[in-house]
């Protein structure tokens, strides 16, 4: 089973995003996440180190520079959604990766609050 590491450089992004109110409260993240096309596009125009911002896992002996060093995405290239939040903490706790759950789960918490949800 791959090994991850929290992205650090994406979570400070996402919290950008979130503080901006650059995010999607309802969306199906089946249908919303970055599909192959759409990751090409995107690297099509825009850098490794911003294509990795959207990634909040780093996988563990993977290649810089490729798609495989980059797990668990949590927006569309230009809002982080709420949906792809829940799963990346469903995700990472379901494969035992605590670190990066324990980073989704914050990110959704400050989601939540800046939304105005369960208050």
């Amino acid at each position: 089973m791959a090994r991850y590491d929290v992205n650090e450089s994406a979570v400070e992004f996402v919290r950008g995003l979130v503080d901006s109110r650059q995010y999607v409260l309802d969306s199906d993240w089946g249908e919303t996440q970055p599909d192959t096309a759409a990751q090409n596009a995107y690297l099509e125009s825009h850098t490794w180190p911003e294509y990795g911002r959207w990634y909040l896992g780093l996988t563990e002996g993977a290649a810089d520079e490729t798609k495989g060093r980059y797990a668990f995405v949590c927006g569309d290239f230009r809002r982080v959604h709420r949906s792809g939040l829940i799963a990346c903490v469903y995700r990472a706790s379901q494969w035992r990766h605590k670190a990066v759950e324990l980073a989704a789960h914050d990110l959704l918490q400050r989601l939540d609050t800046a939304a105005g949800i369960g208050i």
